[in-house]
């Protein structure tokens, strides 16, 4: 599948800055079942400062706004070709070794709450893949998809409490509860193409599980399948910090408002 990707975000300060920095992980990855065809980065009232990869392997862009701005807009857009899969990216490689990713962070750290909650899952041993199918079921019958009720920090402990967030949510209790049973598992930031409608407001997160035999699966826990062609991972890590599409390093204390303008389509291909 050829999907068209158009992503503006635009942030606007109270106050004029004197000084800021942005990291960008806005570049999709060139990975099994995944070809990047084109990609550009435009920006107004800033400018690329350095570009690297980072220990997972994303792209990520640091960019400089401009002295006295009091917006930034950042407007990403290209063409990536998709397969299907089944959810599986295939062995394990990056300069993290695989039991990194066994490790809990604060974002995925469970507590009683999501001890409690994992009561009933069949045991892993008996098959790592049927278990990951359970959790991610589970999850989703746990803590219902409610938009505005948790943000970028809340815990996955957190919001098993409360009984409601989104896909970034979904993803670090799903992502917690396989390290408690001893399977690696990372967080993804990408873009899915949906049904209904062209235009998003956000961008899609979802976790992957390590399986000896198959390597790397994706789990949608959100929507309740593993990734299809709709699908571009753009970001990986231990939990969302890592990956998020956007990290501002300083703004010397001026508050922004943040809006983000999303279109994911699918493209004809050419014969």
């Amino acid at each position: 599948m050829r999907l068209s990707i158009r992503h503006t975000t635009r942030y606007q300060f109270a106050e004029p800055v004197a000084h800021a920095l942005q990291r960008l992980r806005l570049t999709p990855k060139a990975t099994q079942g995944q070809e990047i065809r084109e990609w550009s980065m435009e920006f107004a009232n800033a400018h690329v400062e350095l570009e690297y990869d980072d220990q997972h392997f994303n792209h990520t862009t640091l960019v400089a706004v401009e002295a006295g701005s009091s917006e930034v807009v950042v407007t990403c857009s290209g063409v990536v070709d998709t397969q299907d899969n089944a959810g599986v990216i295939g062995r394990h490689s990056g300069h993290l070794p695989l039991w990194t990713f066994l490790s809990q962070t604060r974002l995925t750290r469970p507590g009683p709450q999501m001890r409690a909650m994992m009561r009933g899952l069949p045991n892993p041993d008996d098959g790592p893949l049927d278990f990951l199918h359970a959790l991610s079921t589970h999850v989703r019958d746990h803590v219902a998809y409610t938009k505005g009720t948790t943000g970028p920090n809340t815990t996955a402990e957190e919001a098993v409490e409360a009984g409601t967030g989104v896909c970034q949510d979904h993803a670090h209790i799903f992502i917690g509860a396989a390290r408690a049973n001893d399977i690696p598992a990372r967080y993804v930031s990408g873009y899915l193409m949906m049904n209904d409608r062209i235009d998003q407001e956000a961008t899609h997160a979802w976790a992957e599980a390590h399986v000896e035999g198959l390597g790397w699966v994706g789990f949608d826990i959100s929507n309740g399948i593993s990734p299809d062609p709709r699908y571009v991972r753009v970001a990986t890590g231990c939990d969302y910090r890592d990956a998020a599409p956007l990290t501002g390093i300083s703004f010397g204390g001026v508050e922004e408002l943040l809006s983000v303008d999303i279109a994911v389509e699918q493209q004809q291909v050419e014969q």
